[in-house]
């Protein structure tokens, strides 16, 4: 399979797989509902809806939201303008790769923050369900809605030492924050990325470290 065919199904997938999760868990769970995965204690599905960034980081204010989902659609097209870059220049597969999916993970919260407010209900933690296409129309407008995140893994709960400054007797979680499938390939695509870079600078160093052993060589 070419690397084009390759990221073309990968970006289509993801962004399928996390926007058809996002809706059933908006549509039958009520905001701040849980429910374990596969019977675990440690690994939960949990329905909260996120206005900032990814893992529930929020960002300042309105003004704020409207100039995140403004940066989220300018990430988007200058991503998909490299990916085309790289196709074109038969880059290698992890780098596309990885690009295709911080892509894929974008476009997948790019959908919720633009249009979510316009298509669904607001989602109470009081009870009752979001519906989808509403009479009265949604709850917010275009590039104000918000990202619903669902994946909880409270791996470990306990309690920092009291000696232990500016937290110390406080509870700690580990791993406190929600995300969603989006934001999981966006992390995969920047390890990825990273494991690319990491090898490219392994490789350019062992030509030069060869080449100073020649020298030496030559010297004695």
């Amino acid at each position: 399979m070419g690397n084009t065919r390759l990221v073309s199904w990968i970006i289509v997938l993801v962004v399928v797989a996390d926007q058809v999760l996002k809706i059933w868990v908006k549509t039958h769970m009520a905001y701040g509902e849980e429910m374990p995965i596969l019977g675990s204690a440690h690994a939960i599905l949990r329905f909260e809806e996120n206005e900032g960034m990814a893992f529930n980081i929020q960002f300042a204010g309105e003004y704020g939201k409207l100039i995140l989902s403004l940066f989220r659609i300018l990430a988007m097209i200058l991503l998909t303008y490299y990916l085309r870059l790289l196709l074109r220049e038969k880059a290698g597969r992890g780098l596309i790769v990885g690009i295709g999916l911080v892509l894929a993970g974008a476009i997948g919260n790019i959908i919720d923050s633009a249009f979510y407010g316009m298509i669904f209900s607001i989602s109470s933690p009081h009870g009752g369900v979001a519906e989808l296409f509403p009479a009265e129309g949604g709850y917010a407008p275009f590039l104000y809605g918000s990202v619903v995140d669902m994946f909880y893994f409270p791996i470990y709960v306990g309690t920092y030492p009291d000696w232990f400054p500016l937290v110390g007797g406080q509870v700690f979680h580990f791993f406190r924050p929600i995300f969603n499938l989006a934001d999981v390939a966006i992390s995969v695509g920047v390890l990825l990325l990273l494991y690319h870079f990491m090898r490219g600078q392994k490789a350019k160093a062992e030509p030069q470290a060869a080449a100073v052993n020649d020298d030496n060589r030559e010297e004695e």
